[in-house]
């Protein structure tokens, strides 16, 4: 059989997702120094060995024994059972074939979940749902896993894993401080008016010189989650297209036309901050890809 020279590459949505993620990459490093510089006070431990160690960990989405363990027990998957890996290996076998991927690349989890979708995960790993084994045919389970293919691919889910992993110092701060943030807030509440008129307009203040300083850059934080959001909704499209050209288009928009009722009411700003496209907006961009009606 014949693969192609490039299995797994960079797409613009990958290199956009990366892009956008920087500034939290760049926070969490500050946070891993600062930590680091506190542990070297305290042991004598130089401050440049965590911090290698951190970054380092980063390229541990390519090794696959780890992307094992992170499958089992921090993603609560399981390998699929004999007759699950008797129907699933066909039907990868023949969507790798038809994109020329070598499939034993990838390895096969499954996931105990009621929605029938799949999923991909670091840099092999393709998560089937039980709803999706038990109820889809087989040409739109085929669909569903070309589907996920095209964000391995494309390099949809490496990116992901390590944008997911040099966030994360930011995100365990902000867990930390949440609880904080609200007491302060409900401390705020029983101040008398003119202390908390004071103590606004010291913020809005200390805001405003802050965005002078820095020439309004902080304000391009409140686009990244609708830039992050309209990056993975255009990975989804990309991906779908990804099946489509391999010849699963129509039972990929069956799959789609089943998964939500049309005539459901979502607002905008949850669409504009949704990481997966409508499905109505995913069947608009297969139509190319399907047979014409009649």
């Amino acid at each position: 059989m014949h693969y192609t020279a490039h299995q797994r590459g960079t797409g613009l949505t990958a290199l956009g997702r990366l892009a956008l993620h920087l500034p939290g990459a760049l926070f969490g490093l500050l946070l891993i120094g600062l930590l680091s510089r506190g542990l070297q006070g305290a042991t004598g431990i130089p401050y440049g060995i965590p911090v290698a160690l951190w970054l380092a960990a980063g390229v541990l989405c390519f090794h696959r024994p780890t992307e094992a363990c992170l499958a089992r027990y921090l993603l609560r998957l399981h390998p699929p059972r004999p007759e699950e890996l008797a129907l699933l290996a066909s039907v990868w076998r023949e969507v790798t074939a038809r994109a020329g991927v070598d499939g034993n690349r990838y390895q096969l989890w499954v996931e105990e979940s009621s929605e029938v979708t799949s999923s991909a995960a670091g840099g092999h790993i393709v998560i089937v749902t039980r709803r999706s084994l038990e109820t889809l045919r087989t040409s739109q389970l085929a669909a569903v896993l070309a589907h996920e293919l095209g964000h391995h691919t494309a390099g949809h889910t490496w990116s992901r894993l390590l944008t997911w992993w040099y966030a994360l110092p930011g995100r365990l701060l902000w867990l930390i401080l949440r609880p904080a943030g609200r007491v302060a807030l409900r401390e705020a509440k029983r101040m008398p008016v003119p202390a908390a008129l004071l103590l606004g307009a010291a913020l809005v203040w200390g805001g405003c010189l802050a965005l002078a300083a820095t020439y309004g850059a902080p304000l391009l934080l409140l686009a990244l989650p609708f830039l992050t959001a309209a990056v993975a909704r255009r990975a989804e499209l990309r991906a779908d297209r990804h099946a489509a050209i391999l010849g699963f288009g129509p039972p990929l928009a069956e799959v789609l036309a089943a998964a939500g009722p049309d005539d459901e009411e979502v607002g905008t700003l949850q669409l504009l901050l949704s990481p997966d496209p409508h499905p109505r907006t995913r069947l608009h961009h297969l139509r190319r890809y399907l047979p014409p009606p009649g």
